[in-house]
């Protein structure tokens, strides 16, 4: 018998969902499950669930393409939305955090936000999930980035500069398979500045959806382990979302982490989005992560609530079948544990410093 090791998740989208549920709604689908999406509280608590970041994500508005539909018939190349304007995105943004805080409040003990280490481990041997605030797409913070000091002092301890579609900071990836990252200009001046002070206020800098320029510019100017929060490897499946082996040489050289994303479409080496797939695809790209990596900078980046995941863990429920399929594939027990928790806190520790 193999006892399972609670897991640490680099990326969730289940802010997303209580927002679009509204808050009475929400409070409902959290405590108890409405049947649907990957992720609520009786959920996590079978699958082993003991935190992770957990995005805000402004959703784009108008039609801008079929994502899913594109990707259920490969090859594909979805044209990027427009940007977020400052305006719209705030009152959204502040909406998900208050999403988080009431996850706390209303869970009884069970769920707490986090915003160091400390409290992350602490919450673990109280047996609460850990939630840490992290945003995907920094359209929520304006150019004088007054906005991310009050953001850091709510808690916000890491931030994509983009989702995909551009923001003053920079450019992210289309979603097109296949395809390689290297897909337009790096950084604005705006976002070298936001780098820096990332840096000086402690907030994780996530590299997933970024361009491979706008990578190389975060390469070159952050003192902070790079990590990719949600990412595979593209010498897998060839998607622009996908890391490059020279990508994964220079978070290695930081001694950064990439949490594995288990979005189907970038799992799979034939780019499609369907579910009917094995953990075997999960297993080939942690085997490449774990070779161009090292053991020590691997770990997960589920992309629940935010994506197609296969059809063998289905949801956070799934977790401990995924622990089975890391120990039948030869992983023992301290890379399991390495890979569900512990490379997660040691990066996080690196940024924060506590």
């Amino acid at each position: 018998m193999h006892e399972d090791v609670p897991v640490f998740d680099g990326h969730n989208d289940l802010l997303l969902r209580l927002w679009r549920a509204g808050p009475q709604a929400a409070d409902k689908l959290w405590l108890d499950g409405d049947g649907a999406g990957h992720l609520d509280l009786p959920r996590m608590n079978k699958g082993g669930f003991a935190g992770g970041l957990f995005a805000i994500y402004v959703p784009s508005e108008g039609d801008f393409g079929d994502i899913d539909a594109a990707m259920d018939a490969p090859p594909f190349d979805v044209a990027l939305p427009e940007p977020v304007l400052l305006g719209k995105a705030q009152p959204v943004a502040l909406a998900m955090a208050g999403a988080l805080m009431r996850m706390e409040r209303v869970s009884g003990g069970a769920f707490r936000v986090c915003r160091t280490t400390a409290e992350i481990n602490a919450a673990r041997t109280a047996g609460a999930i850990a939630g840490v605030m992290h945003m995907e797409g920094a359209e929520a913070i304006g150019p004088d980035l007054d906005a991310l000091h009050v953001w850091q002092a709510a808690g916000l301890r890491s931030l994509g500069p983009v989702w995909s579609r551009p923001t003053v900071f920079g450019h992210g990836v289309p979603f097109r398979y296949p395809g390689d990252p290297d897909t337009g200009p790096g950084l604005t001046e705006a976002g070298r500045d936001l780098v820096r002070v990332c840096n000086e206020l402690r907030i994780l800098i996530d590299l997933s959806h970024l361009n491979a320029a706008g990578f190389d510019d975060i390469a070159g100017l952050s003192d902070a382990p790079l990590v990719a929060s949600h990412s595979c490897a593209h010498a897998i499946c060839p998607s622009t979302r996908n890391l490059t082996d020279r990508q994964l040489g220079a978070i290695r050289a930081t001694g950064g982490l990439v949490g594995l994303n288990f979005a189907t479409c970038f799992l799979r080496p034939d780019g499609r989005r369907g579910a009917d797939v094995g953990f075997d695809v999960i297993l080939r790209h942690l085997d490449h992560l774990i070779e161009a990596l090292g053991e020590d900078h691997v770990g997960f980046g589920s992309d629940f609530d935010g994506a197609t995941v296969p059809a063998p863990l289905g949801d956070v429920a799934g977790l401990p079948a995924l622990q089975a399929a890391l120990r039948a594939r030869g992983y023992d027990a301290t890379l399991v544990g390495k890979l569900c928790y512990g490379n997660w806190l040691a990066v996080l520790e690196a940024t924060w410093g506590r």
